[in-house]
């Protein structure tokens, strides 16, 4: 097959103006490409999304390379992309992403696509216990290549791209599938691609939690105000939604979380006193005065909220967590990875609660992670039983 409309990669290219990605926003370009893409062993995948412009994010665009190709597929384009469910959730083509989990749950999300054979090189930086995680970071390592990557915080959705977009676009796939390749030869020679490829199949379920957390839950420090205050903050979070759902804003820029946090605590009468919020900008002040001030008056006039009592958790799971923790730190610095690398907080966490007293019970606990159980799990057991 080939593309009329574009020039073939050949080799991965170490000067990026001859980058020429395809632009594929026409049905026949998207059936091309996922021909193409289909027949590959290794796709790497990356999406842009727009969440620091718009009130809800949407995947705005997904980015694939293959040796002979990169794409750039504009989810915007009104084109039907659910055939692209094939291959995320093919056992024969090994996706490859930097950072998966995020990229999936977009995925996930906007299209219901499910995912099957990842590999996520920064999960793999992770395990080979680099210190620095960002592709930028593991291509400069591998390759001795920079990445441009001032349009990092880019409104996605804006049409047509500009030229240094698709390039940075381009570039976030374009070095994955070598870089993969350098990977993997260190795994093997360490032992550990069987626990990558555990870590990999856990970020294959990654998805966006449903959040049905009262508003206020959004302002870090909300714990520390009292009822009445707490009422009052729910309601400049609910004047802020509105806004934002209005205006098409993520929150942040609509008013910031510091600045709702100190109009709760003071819960001004009037303009005048709304003007001592230093959080507050002047510009933004002017804007939503009177929309602060009456929710500040609506919070007043409802009921206070009592924040639910938390159950003091007990001494022995705590003993339990204590103890695990201290293992598996130990564990890690003498492997010099992360401690999550060695046992995921989830299952420690589990464990800890469960306190699992032989392998069959520990076992059902690290289902999802047999390959570290089958190394590992006599010695949680051991760390829980000297400890009970």
């Amino acid at each position: 097959m080939t593309f009329p409309f574009a020039a073939r990669i050949i080799t991965y290219v170490t000067d990026n103006s001859k980058l020429n990605p395809v632009w594929v926003d026409t049905t026949q370009k998207f059936d091309h490409m996922l021909a193409e893409l289909l027949k590959e062993p290794v796709v790497a995948v990356d999406t842009e999304s727009n969440s620091l412009h718009a009130y809800r994010e949407q995947v705005c665009l997904i980015q694939f390379s293959i040796p002979d190709w990169d794409f750039l597929l504009d989810p915007l384009a009104g084109l039907d992309l659910h055939p692209l469910g094939d291959l995320f959730s093919s056992n024969k083509n090994k996706k490859v992403f930097h950072a998966a989990e995020y990229d999936i749950i977009c995925l996930r999300r906007d299209f219901g696509f499910t995912f099957q054979n990842i590999f996520d090189t920064m999960q793999a930086a992770r395990i080979l216990g680099r210190q620095k995680l960002s592709l930028g970071d593991q291509v400069e390592a591998e390759f001795g290549l920079q990445l441009d990557k001032h349009n990092q915080k880019a409104d996605w959705a804006k049409r047509p791209l500009t030229s240094s977009m698709r390039t940075y676009a381009c570039l976030d796939t374009h070095y994955l599938i070598p870089l993969r390749e350098k990977m993997i030869r260190q795994l093997h020679r360490r032992g550990l691609v069987d626990l990558a490829e555990e870590d990999f199949k856990r970020l294959c379920e990654s998805s966006a939690e449903d959040n049905h957390k009262p508003l206020y839950t959004q302002v870090r420090g909300y714990q520390e105000l009292s009822g009445a205050q707490l009422a009052v903050l729910n309601e400049l979070c609910a004047y802020r939604d509105q806004r934002a759902r209005q205006t098409n804003q993520p929150l942040f820029k609509v008013v910031s979380n510091q600045a709702l946090l100190a109009i709760a605590q003071l819960c001004p009468k009037d303009e005048h006193e709304l003007q001592k919020i230093e959080e507050l900008p002047i510009r933004l002040l002017e804007r939503h005065a009177e929309g602060l001030l009456n929710a500040v008056r609506g919070g007043l006039q409802a009921q206070p909220i009592d924040l639910p009592r938390r159950e003091r958790p007990d001494g022995r799971f705590l003993n339990r967590l204590d103890q695990l923790k201290a293992w598996r730190k130990q564990t890690a610095e003498g492997m010099q990875v992360l401690s999550d690398i060695i046992l995921p907080r989830d299952i420690l966490e589990e464990i800890a609660s469960q306190n699992p007293q032989d392998l069959l019970s520990l076992k059902k606990i690290m289902k999802s992670v047999p390959w570290r159980f089958a190394r590992i799990g006599t010695e949680i057991l051991d760390v829980i039983k000297e400890k009970k």
